[in-house]
């Protein structure tokens, strides 16, 4: 019998669900909505009941899966199963969700944070290519990533390793993050860093510029806004990607220098510009960091999108043997 595995990659609007094969091939994958509901007290009992559903229609017995393997925010309690400080999800106190799912569903769960499962997402079956050492970060509403070293995902002992976000890359006069530092990478390079940084060098440049001009009208600027204008040609646009990018390469030579890993892989929604992206902050990158890293770490841009993170929960599931 070809036993089956259960990815939940929870997020504070949409939970996916998927079912996958042993090799992590997804067969079936649905969403449901999240109810942050009465301090998000309804979240688990709606993933858990659509769980059950969704097996019952497909006519599937707990027997032929190994397990949940599930993606949340906040802070994981990897030994026992339990969640806190997922604010997004109105988790403000420790929710027993391990326990509290396999109730319901009867099977095993394994957690882990939803930066690191989307690293393992793309480590196994994406851009990673099932390498041993590969490092996911993901540029969104924050910045966010994943470490995969030596064959396991890195926790650090309270669970804050790969908050490369937070690496500093502006020490002086940086913008204050929602950390409490100022200087943050997600400060510049997240989605709306991004806009900040455009903002700021509106105010000194002189050049020509449709970018400058929506920004002086108080037009909607994005990220991705800002990169269809920098292709175009627009100059203000062009030097805020260089700007950013540098900043990219600055915190990605970091991770390269301590961690020498196969592959740095990029994802979330910033990534979408490809190698208006990848190529600036490649070529930064190279002239900062150690010549064997250099010729040994390969940046390039996550191929999975919003499936790493289900693939990546469903990998936890796995027994340790495979």
């Amino acid at each position: 019998m070809n036993k089956k595995l259960i990815g939940v990659d929870l997020g504070g609007t949409t939970a996916k669900l998927a079912i996958l094969t042993k090799e992590g091939e997804i067969e079936e994958k649905w969403t449901i909505d999240t109810n942050i509901d009465d301090k998000g007290s309804h979240i688990v009992k709606d993933i858990g009941d659509s769980l059950n559903q969704k097996l019952t229609d497909l006519q599937l017995d707990n027997d032929i899966f190994y397990g949940i393997g599930m993606g949340t925010p906040g802070t994981v309690n990897y030994e026992t199963g339990t969640v806190k400080g997922a604010y997004n999800l109105n988790w403000s106190e420790e929710q027993n969700v391990s326990e509290d799912l396999e109730k319901i569903t009867g099977l095993k769960i394994t957690l882990d944070n939803d930066a690191n499962v989307a690293a393992l997402g793309e480590r196994w079956k994406g851009a990673g290519e099932g390498g041993a050492n590969v490092v996911f970060v993901t540029l969104g509403t924050g910045v966010g990533g994943g470490i995969f070293a030596e064959g396991k995902i890195l926790h650090g002992v309270r669970g804050a390793a790969g908050e490369i976000g937070h690496v500093t890359v502006v020490p002086e006069n940086g913008y204050d993050c929602t950390c409490g530092k100022k200087g943050c990478l997600e400060t510049v390079a997240s989605a709306t860093g991004i806009v900040r940084v455009a903002k700021d060098l509106a105010k000194k440049f002189t050049g020509e510029s449709n970018l400058k001009k929506m920004i002086e009208n108080n037009e909607n600027i994005t990220s991705k806004l800002i990169f269809e204008l920098g292709a175009e040609g627009d100059e203000l646009a062009k030097e805020t990607i260089d700007k950013i990018s540098f900043y990219l390469a600055l915190a990605l030579s970091h991770i390269g220098n301590m961690l020498n890993p196969e592959k740095i892989i990029i994802g979330g929604g910033v990534s979408a510009a490809g190698d208006q992206l990848l190529t600036p902050v490649r070529n930064y990158f190279e002239t900062m960091v150690f010549p064997a890293v250099k010729e040994s770490t390969k940046l390039s841009i996550a191929t999975k999108g919003n499936d790493a993170g289900i693939i990546g929960a469903a990998w936890l599931a796995l027994p340790i043997e495979d």
